[in-house]
């Protein structure tokens, strides 16, 4: 298959781009009645020249920062980090968007606004200064704005690291009990459980520094780490837990959020399957709707009631994460483009449906 060609824009980054491209359109028209309320141009003129000025601005300093954040060294399409390349980035995006804005108004009005600098220095400076400072407020509102919600990305992920922290520990405590209680009893079970173990230590510390290095988290890895978890837990549960995982090759190297899909898991087996004399199934299926990407984690567990979220009072592995914990990671990494759906009926499972903009 030929290879498949970033988009000019990410996915993930047009809905904060259109949203800010509202907010220039909007103020945009809020300065074309000051400028008519002045005594400028006419009403239609200065529209015109309001709404040609600001958008090219704002496709020069944004649309273009977000198509070009590789080259500016951002972290990512959606964050204005300050450096040297981007204040000059963003001062070239001024004036070339001031002059194409500049023109396309002359055009309308069919006149020539660099005369204006012959007739009357002292207009034409005034306006240069009101369209820079404008330029300048947007700018630096967009700037806080996605400053804040990098703080925000970076708050949630310092949370998930706590909760790795705490998540592996139980699992492994539970895990070194039932090879106590095994290795009299059935000893060729215990060393497969171990092997297990082994296994799933092994790609959790590898996947761990791999993060920690800049590694994308793909949704392939965490299948793996799924595989050797449930595995391990299949040793305990034999016959009693029943898994499908049913991923398409094709979308293994799409990115995840680590750590999205294996606590669900362990709450649907904790609180849904282990309680039932007859175990249960688990499924997950991934798939490709339109641009986006569709995972769903089912289970035949009891459902309903016995699915509980995390809480102060019942610690982080009466439920896993949390959903709530969930919703807010898809919320900070995708925004408006990601959601998440549950549907827990008491005594017919759980079932969550996870989805949010394919990588291209």
């Amino acid at each position: 298959m030929p290879a498949t060609r970033s988009p000019w824009i990410p996915a993930d980054a047009r809905t904060g781009l259109l949203r800010r491209g509202l907010i220039v359109g909007v103020m945009a028209l809020a300065i074309a009645a000051m400028q008519t309320l002045m005594g400028g141009h006419g009403a239609l003129a200065s529209l015109v020249y309001s709404l040609a000025i600001s958008g090219a601005i704002w496709t020069c300093t944004d649309v273009l920062r977000v198509a070009a954040h590789r080259w500016l060294r951002t972290s990512g399409p959606h964050y204005w980090a300050l450096s040297g390349r981007m204040v000059l980035f963003l001062t070239a995006g001024v004036l070339l968007g001031y002059t194409v804005g500049t023109l396309l108004g002359d055009a309308y009005a069919d006149q020539s606004t660099l005369a204006l600098l012959w007739r009357s220095p002292a207009r034409f400076v005034g306006l240069l200064l009101f369209s820079l400072a404008v330029s300048l407020g947007f700018l630096t509102y967009f700037y806080l704005r996605e400053r804040n919600a990098e703080l925000q990305r970076e708050a949630t992920e310092a949370q998930l690291q706590v909760l790795r922290a705490q998540l592996d520990p139980h699992m492994l405590f539970n895990t070194l009990a039932n090879l106590r209680a095994l290795i009299d009893q059935r000893p060729e079970q215990a060393t497969e459980m171990l092997d297990r173990l082994v296994a799933y230590l092994r790609a959790t510390l590898g996947a761990s520094r791999a993060d920690g290095q800049g590694h994308t988290h793909t949704l392939g890895d965490e299948v793996e780490r799924l595989h050797d978890y449930l595995a391990l837990m299949a040793v305990r549960m034999g016959p009693r837990l029943q898994v499908r995982l049913d991923v398409p090759d094709e979308l293994k190297s799409q990115p995840v959020l680590p750590l999205l899909l294996q606590p669900r898991v362990e709450n649907a087996n904790r609180h849904g399957l282990e309680p039932q004399n007859n175990g249960g199934t688990i499924a997950l299926q991934a798939q490709r709707d339109g641009d986006q990407l569709v995972l769903t984690l089912s289970d035949t567990g009891a459902g309903g009631a016995a699915f509980r979220e995390a809480s102060p009072h019942n610690g982080p592995h009466t439920g896993g994460l949390g959903l709530a914990h969930v919703r807010e990671r898809l919320h900070t990494r995708y925004g408006a483009a990601a959601h998440m759906a549950l549907h827990s009926p008491p005594g017919h499972g759980t079932r969550i449906t996870l989805q949010w903009p394919l990588q291209h």
